[in-house]
């Protein structure tokens, strides 16, 4: 199962989230600990954001494995961001590895990367390509159900100019939850129409979606399964200014989400089934249902 981690907040080094700390995302692509799977291997990812040079992100993928990319290791040593996204693939099955499949996707000014599976994708992919405009049709580049997912919240944003918006973080949270819901109901029409693949176990015939998504100025992240179980782990870190609390009114300093912890932090915190982390300009998290997701299932 992939992993991921999106930072938020004072520019840092993409090395204090790709190589330096004890549970690193290079360290998660070949040892994660909160998956069956601790092998993601299946290529890479990093894209990140320089606003003062351009408001689309700079993007580096390859299929080799995170751990043995010296080309990635130089970069991070000597790149700064405000704003990154590194993802680590471990390929669905049948789907293949190639660049065009690494996460993570961009298009014009956004970042999207994704943890999980779209259930049944090979018999609803042409369905959500039907619906999709133009533009968003001509961003998908690769094969993955992950891409297709990114380009559904790239037609649900862009009737929206989130820099325009008041409150341009809850026009991506909108936006993604809109794209998640679309998505899902296209599944379940396909779920009550036509069999179960013979590949696919009653157990596994569900959507995983744990993903991110950033324009550079905030950003959006999820942790949803329409399973009654449990979704892949996620989780939140927020850190302040020295002698602030959450509740003191300051701007937190950076907020993280990722996969897995990058350390033993006891700041790390799930995140909780069906809900979203918004993250605004000051680097603020909020975490919330998503709406419409509400009551799908207990919690587990």
């Amino acid at each position: 199962m992939c992993r991921f981690v999106l930072y938020h907040g004072t520019p840092t080094t993409l090395a204090s989230l790709i190589t330096e700390p004890a549970h690193s995302i290079i360290r998660q692509s070949f040892h994660a600990a909160e998956t069956e799977e601790p092998l993601n291997g299946d290529g890479f990812g990093v894209a990140w954001y320089v606003p003062e040079l351009s408001d689309r992100p700079g993007l580096f993928r390859s299929v080799s494995p995170a751990w043995s990319n010296q080309n990635l290791l130089d970069m991070a040593r000597v790149t700064r961001s405000g704003c990154v996204l590194a993802h680590v693939r471990a390929a669905t099955s049948g789907l293949v590895v190639a660049e065009p499949n690494c996460h993570p996707f961009t298009s014009g000014q956004y970042a999207f990367m994704h943890n999980g599976d779209v259930a049944r994708f090979h018999q609803v992919k042409r369905r959500i390509l039907a619906d999709l405009s133009n533009d968003a049709f001509e961003a998908i580049k690769g094969s993955t159900d992950s891409e297709h997912l990114f380009g559904v919240f790239l037609d649900e944003v862009r009737d929206t100019d989130p820099a325009s918006a008041p409150d341009r973080a809850a026009v991506l949270a909108r936006a993604l939850e809109r794209a998640i819901h679309r998505v899902v109901a296209i599944v379940q029409e396909a779920k009550a129409h036509l069999p179960r693949p013979p590949h696919v176990k009653a157990d596994e015939d569900e959507c995983y979606i744990n993903c991110a998504v950033s324009d550079g100025a905030c950003a959006v992240a999820c942790r949803f399964t329409t399973d009654k179980d449990e979704p892949s782990s996620l989780y939140v870190h927020e850190a302040w200014p020295a002698g602030k609390g959450v509740t003191s009114g300051s701007p937190a300093r950076a907020t993280m989400v990722a996969s897995e912890p990058l350390g033993n932090d006891p700041r790390w915190r799930k995140v909780p089934k069906n809900h979203l982390v918004i993250i605004r300009a000051d680097h603020r998290a909020e975490v919330r249902p998503i709406a419409w997701a509400t009551g799908m299932h207990a919690a587990a």
